[in-house]
């Protein structure tokens, strides 16, 4: 399969996560778009990574792995950040009763 497609994808992907943040009020869909512009480029690295990899496997056993260990350590921090943002929406919850981040504004007061 062509590299093309595979950047196609990612860029639509991360398009539609960045229209998602920026048009979005609500902090658990403005969460999730976030995570969906992480994806995207978690598939770019994989697939640079593998067209390195058939590029020089002839040469290095364990080349062109790179990108694979990037999406590794970027899946690892997403996770940290799922827990924390998580833990801080519903606390936002707790206190405001609603996710709509234009209510934040209103506690800077």
């Amino acid at each position: 399969m062509p590299i093309n497609y595979y950047i196609f994808l990612s860029v639509a992907l991360f398009c539609i996560g960045v229209a998602g943040v920026l048009t979005r009020r609500n902090a658990i869909i403005i969460f999730m778009c976030v995570e969906l512009m992480l994806n995207a480029v978690n598939l770019l690295l994989v697939a640079f990574s593998k067209m390195h990899h058939l590029a020089t496997v002839a040469i290095n056993r364990n080349a062109g792995i790179d990108g694979q260990l990037f999406v590794f350590f970027i899946i690892v921090v997403a996770a940290a950040e799922v827990s924390v943002g998580l833990a801080i929406i519903v606390m936002m919850y707790r206190n405001t009763h609603s996710v709509d981040v234009n209510f934040l504004n209103r506690l800077k007061h």
